[in-house]
């Protein structure tokens, strides 16, 4: 059974920086795809960024394009979330997703549906 453990949520002012991590444990395959998705109260969740390991291609939300950057680490199996420049708006429960279907990552809305999540680490920014 895959597991994935986030971390690195916190909080910071408007401006300021996070770097989210997870790390997907139990994992045996080559190449998959793992996403970041997000949820405020009261709102419904909503795909931030996906990215095929192993080099492959990124997807993002309009809304974080310019300020966040996902990546992956194949030699610690870890999943990234680099968020610049964070605004009010950012903040939310931040969730990893995961799934050997590659092509799950082609947009956001097929990554929503991916097989693994996490339990999500909080992201609070204030202005």
């Amino acid at each position: 059974q895959v597991q994935l453990v986030e971390s690195g949520g916190g909080s910071v002012q408007a401006g300021g920086s996070l770097r989210l991590s997870c790390v997907a444990l139990r994992y045996t395959y080559d190449r998959y795809c793992m996403s970041w998705f997000r949820q405020a109260p009261g709102k419904e969740r909503e795909g931030v960024a996906a990215i095929v390991t192993g080099g492959g291609s990124t997807v993002y939300a309009d809304s974080v394009k310019g300020r966040f950057t996902i990546s992956h680490d194949n030699t610690k199996n870890t999943l990234y979330l680099q968020m610049n420049s964070l605004k009010p708006e950012d903040t939310a429960m931040y969730y990893c997703a995961s799934d050997r279907r590659t092509w799950r990552c082609n947009t956001l809305a097929t990554a929503g549906d991916s097989a693994y999540w996490g339990q999500g680490t909080q992201v609070t920014v204030s202005s």
